[in-house]
């Protein structure tokens, strides 16, 4: 992980999220506080890790952490607020959530939401901040999983396989079986679906 210098307090903060291109769920965020006393090794970006190795890790991160917590801006918001400002909620509800009040919060990405506490935001911070690294951790797990829920009450569409992503194969399902309830109706693919089914179509 290559050095990051920031305004060091003892309760940092690290917060990121998983979910803003998926066509379908919510945007899950985490924030993390990380405890100096007992370091977890082989943090990185969540995308770096095989899925094994992130399990191994969400679960040591929930152990040894001084705190955690976890955020969601569930699709209904997304279309109403558009997917940035829901993921800038999702983030402020993470924050919120942490039993623990941070000093000094660090936000992967090129903008901070409004917090009650100062904040920075880190470019490419998953992989350079090991308390945002360990948030996008938490995050990806979590929305994984909440994939794979969806997949057992809709298995035609493949969202274990591509989480909501619009693959080829998700779009291809999607424009022959329509949209479920999950799906972001704001989202140009699932927009157009919804505008091509008769009126009479049920949501399924």
């Amino acid at each position: 992980m290559s050095e990051f210098v920031y305004p060091h307090t003892r309760l940092v903060a690290g917060v990121d999220e998983v979910g803003r291109g998926p066509l379908v769920g919510a945007v899950v965020t985490a924030a993390v506080i990380l405890d100096p006393a007992r370091p977890i090794a082989g943090l990185a970006d969540s995308k770096a890790l095989s899925e094994k190795r992130r399990l191994a890790l969400y679960d040591e991160i929930k152990e040894k952490a001084l705190a955690w917590s976890l955020g969601r801006a569930e699709p209904q918001e997304i279309d109403r607020l558009n997917i940035l400002h829901a993921t800038m909620l999702a983030m402020q509800r993470a924050v919120a959530a942490l039993p623990v009040v941070p000093e000094y919060v660090l936000i992967d990405g090129n903008r901070c939401p409004a917090l009650p506490v100062p904040a920075m935001a880190v470019v490419k911070g998953d992989s350079r901040v090991a308390e945002i690294s360990a948030a996008s951790i938490l995050a990806k797990v979590t929305r994984d999983a909440e994939m794979a829920a969806l997949d057992k009450q809709f298995p035609e569409y493949g969202f274990a396989r591509h989480k909501g992503y619009p693959t080829a194969f998700h779009l291809e399902q999607l424009a022959h079986y329509g949209a479920t309830a999950h799906h972001r109706r704001s989202f140009g693919p699932v927009r157009r679906v919804l505008e091509q089914a008769s009126p009479e179509s049920d949501i399924r």
